[in-house]
């Protein structure tokens, strides 16, 4: 399978050695929008492209991707608010995307667990919640895709929580997102349910970030031949 790499920060180079580990190659590698020109013949070639790039290219790397009818697997994070808008023209378009907040097989089978416990916890409402996210100093969104892909599902179950807000709650019905970023913490995230006499927390902690380009690079190779808008759930198998 024939690799570019959009963006080449820690996670583009992890997912370059992990991309090789597998026998397969990296035709290009785009860090800067100028690479997209001088580079063309290459990406041009490549089976799939997989993007870990910036919140503020994302979407005109996707929309240069469906230009040239290559399939995309896109880890990079802070741009839900494109997100339908890039689905509809995937869709409109018959283009190959595959888009997730993370890609750890840990956190999707966490993601699960997440969302069975808030649907529980609906019930109980002397627990409040709250999600605790800590990464890189480097990470530039705030609050991570993940934290945010907590809430959402925690939104969508408990129903005396309407939105999400980040390090501070004005009103009860706030679901409270506490980002931290210190120096060389690939990603924990934390979500507690606290009430007068006890807590419940159930925790996902990454010990590097093998586990991400892995499961970028097992993307890659699942997207090839498919059309459509995809996302861990359809890779894993749960419905």
């Amino acid at each position: 399978m024939k690799i570019t790499l959009s963006g080449y920060g820690k996670m583009g180079r992890e997912v370059e050695r992990i991309t090789l580990q597998n026998k397969h190659s990296i035709v290009a590698i785009l860090d800067t929008q100028k690479d997209w020109k001088n580079h063309k013949r290459n990406i041009d070639g490549s089976d799939v492209i997989i993007d870990f790039s910036q919140p503020d290219v994302v979407v005109s790397n996707i929309r240069r991707a469906f230009k040239l009818n290559t399939p995309i697997v896109v880890g990079t994070t802070g741009w839900d608010n494109q997100k339908e808008e890039i689905r509809q023209l995937c869709l409109a378009n018959n283009q190959s995307l595959f888009v997730a907040s993370n890609f750890s097989i840990g956190v999707n089978i966490f993601f699960e667990i997440n969302t069975m416990l808030a649907k529980f916890m609906d019930n109980y409402s002397e627990y409040d919640p709250t999600i605790e996210e800590i990464h890189h100093t480097q990470k530039l969104d705030k609050p991570s895709g993940t934290a945010i892909e907590l809430a959402k599902q925690m939104l969508e179950q408990i129903s005396r929580k309407h939105e999400y807000t980040l390090d501070k709650k004005t009103k009860h019905s706030d679901l409270m997102i506490v980002s931290k970023r210190i120096d060389e913490i690939p990603g924990t995230h934390q979500v507690t349910y606290a009430s007068e006499v006890d807590k419940i927390e159930i925790k996902h902690t990454a010990h590097n970030r093998k586990g991400f380009a892995s499961g970028a690079v097992k993307a890659a190779e699942w997207l090839i031949g498919k059309k459509g808008y995809f996302g861990m759930k359809d890779l894993l198998g749960i419905s």
